[in-house]
């Protein structure tokens, strides 16, 4: 008999497997043949523009380039008219074929090198996104498209053994709620997006049979569903019990039935708070997900000024991380497989900060109180690993040469860094001469 079933009571009787708690970092890849186009407008988030302007004018004007195909199709979009100004009538078909072609270029190594200086724990490869495009040489091509759809080349595959050889669990995207191919185009706003899943028997064999044939090639540690799934939780919970069954220490996201995870009719392990959706469940694991950029798939018009930078992303992880999260960071690379300098860059840099500082981000939990403020009035995260070393990480430099933090928890004190202990009177702790990451620093508090 099966351990698991696929009903809420026997998938929510499950933990979360312990790998997705302590890896705390992940990279997330959106490389479709969007890549090619390679635009979308520089505005505000998917979010903050639903709240400004509304949920229409913030999908005519999305910012994912990913989405391209779809945005295409709204009448009066940016992207419609850059398209008709650039390519005239030509068809997104043509956008895919173009891919595959520049995807023969791409030099799987050079990822692996940054998976390697990233740091993170684990990677999040896409498989198919709202276009239908395949990015696998599957079995089960698009009924619509044909083969013409399906990449020659095993980009899942080759990206799968890329992270594994940089010492990282590997997670599937794949979108089981959209695929513009089966349902249309031209979504809208949220509820005609998630209304559009196809719900036709065919549809939903189609993508199982994908899922299946993605657990069996390449034994992936997490799923990560996006929009919805035909048959919506009920379905989706008879897939999870077999994948779960398959294996046991397996992750799925809450995004095969996101209204079910939130009324509570429907499993999931984590949630997926996006950009700033501010999307929360009361004790509930979570995995903040964005792109360095606006977008998920890259954009060309992206440059210095409108990536976040890695300030703001190295702060980001650190304040998911104290509040009992993940953070999932999108790189997306250009159609040949290049990742852009701007995005590599952060990447490395987040990199460089772990490799000092890792230990109070990595097989940590959140500590009792999880923030404080110093004298000077910065920001002070919390966080304490399997031993109960506190680490208290200073949000931002500290040229002085003491830094006083009222209530730090007892303990000899320490900084990531730098060797030996450092002299403590009470909240005040003496800090060394020796330059300080002017991002966040961390004191080690050994109780």
């Amino acid at each position: 008999m099966s351990q698991f079933e696929g009903t809420i009571e026997s998938l929510q009787a499950r933990e979360l497997p312990q790998w997705f708690d302590d890896a705390k970092f992940g990279i997330f890849i959106h490389w479709y043949p969007a890549s090619v186009p390679a635009y979308a407008p520089l505005s505000e988030d998917l979010f903050e523009q639903t709240t400004k302007y509304g949920e229409e004018t913030a999908f005519r004007e999305s910012p994912y380039a990913e989405w391209y195909v779809n945005s295409l199709a709204i009448k009066g979009s940016s992207v419609q008219k850059h398209h008709a100004a650039k390519y005239g009538n030509k068809p997104y078909d043509e956008f895919v074929s173009e891919f595959f072609t520049e995807t023969k270029q791409w030099n799987p190594r050079e990822w692996e090198q940054l998976f390697k200086d990233s740091g993170a724990k684990y990677c999040v490869m896409g498989t198919r996104h709202i276009d239908g495009a395949i990015m696998w040489p599957t079995t089960v091509h698009n009924p619509n498209k044909g083969s013409t759809y399906t990449s020659p080349r095993d980009l899942v595959g080759e990206a799968c053994e890329a992270a594994r050889n940089a010492g990282m669990r590997i997670g599937l995207y794949y979108c089981g709620g959209l695929d513009v191919t089966f349902q249309g185009l031209g979504y809208n706003g949220w509820m005609s997006m998630f209304l559009a899943t196809p719900q036709t028997s065919e549809y939903a064999e189609y993508a199982t049979a994908h899922y299946r044939e993605l657990i069996q090639r390449y034994s992936p540690d997490l799923l990560w569903n996006d929009v919805g799934w035909p048959g919506g939780g009920a379905a989706a919970m008879q897939f999870m019990a077999e994948y779960f069954n398959y294996n046991p220490d397996g992750i799925v996201n809450d995004r095969f039935d996101m209204m079910g995870v939130a009324t509570g009719t429907t499993h999931a392990d984590y949630i997926t708070p996006e950009y700033s959706s501010g999307l929360t469940v009361p004790n509930k694991k979570f995995e903040v997900c964005r792109g360095i950029g606006r977008s998920f798939g890259y954009n060309a018009l992206d440059d210095d000024s409108t990536y976040a930078t890695s300030e703001e992303l190295i702060q980001l992880l650190i304040n998911a991380v104290a509040d009992g999260g993940n953070l999932l960071l999108n790189i997306g690379p250009m159609a040949n497989g290049e990742v852009p300098r701007e995005q590599l860059e952060r990447i490395q840099d987040i990199g460089a900060w772990l490799d000092i500082n890792g230990s109070a981000i990595f097989d940590t939990r959140p500590y009792a109180v999880s923030s404080l403020v110093t004298t000077d009035g910065q920001t002070v995260r919390l966080t304490q690993d399997r031993d109960n070393n506190v680490y208290a990480i200073v949000l931002g430099d500290s040229p002085a040469a003491s830094i006083s933090i009222e209530n730090l928890p007892e303990g000899n004190v320490s900084l990531l860094g730098h060797s030996g202990p450092l002299v403590r009177h009470g909240n005040t702790v003496t800090l060394p001469p020796t330059p300080r990451n002017d991002v966040a620093f961390v004191l080690r508090i050994a109780q």
